[in-house]
């Protein structure tokens, strides 16, 4: 489903479930969270510049899928009865044999080889859980199946301390290592990162008009479109959601 299928009355994540978060030791990775199912047959699944694995465990299984990065809001169904935890990574880390690209909007599960462990690239994986995370991570960057472009970390750097780092190299060339690292372009996570921010400002009761301003909109007009399509809701229903 897309944007325009989106329910109105419908809740994100973040007004759905309550989340445990918890650091991470590896600059690959963004931090972990982990949560459980509600009683509610769907929700909002809103943009996000980020890929993540996260494992589903239901009484009939375990699942672990990588999500990719999602560049609209969609309608995504609750499985019932089950824990989630989640590892999402930086920008500028990918896994080389899973092209980014072909995960935007979309998501793959990697077939299991037992109840603990799942088959990635010719080997059985102990199964990621909050207690061996790290050791999980770790294992994949030895392994060279992870891997961190700092040149795109610093060119999508959101405080801009990292400028000098891509001084020297041609905008073509940076955009093409963002889209291999990231599967998206600079402008989609730009726009996506604003609407982040427009959020942000809407649940801590900022004016919508201010918001357009410190967010950087054109006008409320664009505002309302652009949460719209990557978060499902109006500048209206993101500030009633808080």
């Amino acid at each position: 489903m897309g944007p325009a299928d989106v329910d109105r009355g419908m809740k994100t994540a973040v007004e759905l479930f309550t989340f445990e978060e918890m650091p991470a030791a590896s600059p690959y990775v963004s931090g972990a969270w982990r949560t459980r199912s509600v009683p509610e047959e769907a929700f909002i699944s809103v943009a996000a510049v980020q890929w993540e694995m996260v494992v589903t465990e239901q009484d009939t299984g375990t699942t672990l899928t990588v999500r990719g990065p999602e560049t609209r809001a969609t309608t995504a169904p609750i499985p019932q009865d089950a824990e989630f935890f989640g590892i999402p990574f930086t920008l500028g880390t990918f896994m080389p044999g899973i092209a980014p690209r072909q995960l935007v909007d979309r998501d793959l599960t990697l077939p299991l080889v037992s109840k603990r462990s799942f088959w990635l690239d010719g080997s059985a994986w102990e199964l990621p859980t909050p207690d061996n995370a790290d050791v999980f991570v770790d294992r994949l960057i030895r392994a060279g199946l992870l891997v961190h472009d700092h040149v795109v970390a610093a060119a999508l750097d959101a405080t801009g301390e990292r400028e000098g780092e891509v001084e020297d190299l041609s905008t073509r060339t940076v955009e093409r290592r963002v889209a291999q690292a990231t599967g998206l372009t600079r402008g989609t996570i730009r726009q996506v990162r604003r609407a982040e921010r427009a959020v942000e400002l809407l649940r801590h009761g900022v004016p919508p008009l201010d918001v357009v301003r410190e967010a950087g909109y054109a006008d409320q007009p664009h505002l309302t479109r652009s949460l719209k399509r990557f978060v499902g809701q109006t500048p209206s229903e993101v500030a009633a959601g808080a």
